[in-house]
């Protein structure tokens, strides 16, 4: 950005600055309720994603004690779920209803809105130095819509006809039907109506993002003075502003298909033995334009979760980030190949294996800037002086599922592989590893992190402490075990394995799923009291607890809106000078200007002021 772009956002920030003066004055409902300050916003979304995480959870839980326990008689569910439980048994179709809604809330309302919403926006105002996001009447906007869509999905789950039961893809014909099953009917309907809203929303919020990064960053704040949180949150807005409207459009022609008639996804359709007057559509139409965006929908979650995680890693390893450029190089590369992979989840749908070769070529591409995140990662760790705070723990926690769950990736990858373990729990344990439990595990490490920053109160380290390991050694349980019933066959969406004699001997193995699952849950509880008991009576925090470079520790311990009372500082190095030698402390903030540092000062380095 040149010195005259420079100058000029500097001065819209503290335009902004001095119109929010009198913030204080807002009525209560503006200032709380439809707030227009990025931190109010982004701790709506925190506990939106919360309570959403639970009610995904819980549906986990529900279905996980049908899949352990096929026999059991699950009647004391029946003030709970009503006419859902039939003859002491889950109703079937609302089992798949069950999956469905389980794999919407935690892909799109907790690891979409949940952890980029609240933390792009909390986070990049604060640490490249503006006052507020660029639109801070879109941004309130985009909550709301939001949560307009939680309400409407919400909803669904209450009616007679039971929410959508098509899978979370919600694959034609059954999600085009509305005759086809109960879930198909009203259900999805609502879920549809939900999810146009959620991509308005999406949408907004990314271009506010993405116009707030480019425009506002304070003096000095070049792009490659950036952390890579930013640069993270920079690109998943980006990703989703392309893919998001390619979602759009899948859904209005499916609701064209539904409610007028028409036959894009739909040919040669019989039901009871009729014919439907349905010609010349095909349901892999929808499946393209659903992964086109499903795809990078997994890096629109996990991208924001590996830029925490950057932050996080190198603050309490006191050591700057192994290869800083070469994770920015990184990061795009993983957005660009982020679409041209899609049609890796559609190799069983017999496209030609020519094509389905360069689609696999092309996945297995993917896996080098991701190994170049993981090896930084660990180079950064490699005797590093490390605090093990929840936040660092719970980083490696994800560097560990990354890698972990990155290799079964490869595997999968393999056309010829994945059409033998395609729809097995093999396939569930991969994405609920790499994608669900490593971004559930960013967010959580951002979460205690940045607390300090969000409430001027310190979480309880102890709690943090047994809240990682219950999380870490749960989650390993539940799916480590599956990627071996998935090798043997076992299908996901199921509904019941009795009756398969192949599968008797993988009955204590799937019990022992289901109970790490049941306690995995009940132990989110131990966060959950951490989080709220520690807004009113956690230690109060200092200005800078983490000891950590980036502009937000130079905030006040509550900043009010506005951010800075006075001046917005200047930025005049990167954001990763820990224990650089000759140093008086182990971290050089990025307000501090090189003349101040001349025994530390590398070849090079000059003050820019």
């Amino acid at each position: 950005m040149s010195a005259v772009d420079m100058s000029h956002s500097g001065s819209l920030s503290d335009a902004h600055a001095h119109d929010e003066h009198d913030h204080h004055d807002l009525p209560w409902i503006r200032k709380y309720v439809f707030s227009e300050d990025h931190k109010y916003i982004a701790k709506q979304y925190l506990v939106s994603g919360i309570v959403w995480a639970v009610i995904g959870g819980l549906l986990s839980v529900l279905f996980r004690l049908q899949l352990g326990f096929p026999d059991a008689d699950l009647t004391w569910l029946k003030p709970l779920l009503g006419e859902w439980i039939q003859n002491g048994k889950l109703d079937p179709e609302f089992y798949l209803a069950l999956v469905t809604m389980h794999g919407t809330i935690m892909v799109f309302f907790v690891l979409t809105a949940g952890l980029s919403g609240t933390f792009s926006n909390f986070l990049i105002p604060l640490q490249i130095g503006a006052r507020d996001m660029a639109s801070g009447f879109l941004n309130m906007l985009s909550y709301w819509l939001f949560f307009l869509s939680s309400v409407i999905m919400m909803f669904s789950l209450f009616i007679k006809t039971g929410p959508a039961s098509g899978g979370w893809v919600i694959y034609p014909p059954l999600s085009a039907l509305p005759q086809a099953v109960n879930g198909s009917g009203l259900g999805m309907t609502l879920w549809l109506v939900a999810m146009v809203f959620f991509i308005a929303s999406t949408l907004l919020g990314g271009l506010n993002y993405v116009t707030t990064v480019i425009n506002l960053r304070t003096k000095g704040m070049t792009f490659t003075r950036l952390p890579l949180t930013i640069w993270a949150f920079f690109i998943t807005a980006i990703i989703g502003l392309l893919s998001f409207p390619v979602l759009f459009s899948a859904a209005l022609l499916l609701v064209f298909d539904r409610s007028f008639g028409t036959s894009f996804f739909l040919s040669e359709i019989y039901i009871g033995g009729e014919a439907l007057h349905n010609e010349g559509g095909s349901p892999i139409l929808f499946q393209h334009l659903f992964w086109f965006l499903g795809h990078p929908e997994v890096y629109i979650v996990l991208l924001p979760a590996l830029g925490v995680t950057s932050e996080i890693v190198a603050t309490n390893s006191r050591k700057p980030i192994f290869g800083y450029k070469a994770m920015i190089f990184s990061i795009v590369a993983i957005a660009f190949l982020s679409f041209i992979v899609w049609a890796h989840h559609m190799f069983v749908t017999g496209m030609n294996p020519f094509l389905g070769s360069i689609f696999m070529f092309l996945t297995l591409i993917i896996a080098v800037p991701s190994a170049v995140k993981a090896f930084n990662y660990i180079a950064t760790l490699w005797r590093g002086n490390i605090i093990f705070t929840p936040a660092m723990l719970f980083s490696i926690g994800l560097v560990s599922f990354f890698i972990s769950g990155g290799l079964t990736g490869i595997v999968l990858g393999n056309s010829a592989a994945d059409i033998q373990l395609h729809d097995t729990y093999f396939v569930v344990a991969h994405f609920h590893i790499v994608m669900g439990s490593a971004s559930f595990f960013g967010m959580l490490a951002g979460v205690y992190h940045w607390y300090p920053k969000m409430f001027g109160r310190m979480m309880d380290d102890r709690l943090g402490y047994i809240h990682f390991w219950l999380t870490f050694i749960g989650v390993y349980l539940i799916f480590f075990p599956m990627h071996y019933i998935g090798i043997a066959g076992f299908p996901r969406r199921y509904y019941s394995w009795t009756g398969f004699d192949a599968f008797n001997s993988f009955t204590d193995l799937n019990e022992l799923i289901s109970i790490a699952a049941i306690v995995t849950f009940v132990a989110q509880f131990v966060f959950i009291f951490n989080f709220f008991y520690s807004m009113f009576k956690g230690r109060i925090a200092t200005m800078n607890p983490w000891k950590s470079n980036t502009l937000e520790w130079t905030t006040p311990i509550n900043p009010g809106h506005g951010n800075w009372p006075g001046a917005i500082p200047h930025v005049y190095r990167w954001p990763y000078d820990y224990s650089k030698p000759g140093a008086a402390d182990d971290f050089i903030p990025q307000t501090v200007p090189f003349s101040e540092t001349p025994e530390s000062n590398l070849p090079g380095e000059v003050d820019e002021h």
